[in-house]
């Protein structure tokens, strides 16, 4: 009798995590709705994107960021907005590498 609840109780717990996975749970939502991100290079280093593996991609405020790395993140969330202006003058300069904004 006491396994039922056990089993009932992971349950919730896989289907809670899951659900967490699948909606996403970062600063800004959906993919698919996120302005792309137009440039080739890491926002926050610099460096091209792809030269350390698959870049690391999120969505913070609607907008879609690719990083060269997971570890680029934090400094990322730490000064958002930096990035986001360097990001803005960047694509509006219809340049792809903000290296020399930094």
């Amino acid at each position: 009798m006491k396994t039922k609840p056990m089993l009932l109780i992971t349950g919730l717990a896989g289907s809670l995590v899951l659900t967490q996975a699948l909606v996403g749970c970062g600063s800004g939502g959906s993919s698919a709705s996120a302005k792309p991100y137009p440039l080739d290079v890491c926002l926050v280093s610099g460096e091209k994107l792809g030269g350390h593996g698959a870049p690391y991609v999120f969505v913070h405020e609607g907008q879609e960021i690719k990083l060269c790395c997971k570890s680029c993140l934090k400094d990322f969330r730490a000064e958002p907005a930096k990035y986001l202006q360097k990001l803005a003058s960047a694509a509006g300069a219809g340049g792809s590498t903000p290296a020399q904004a930094q």
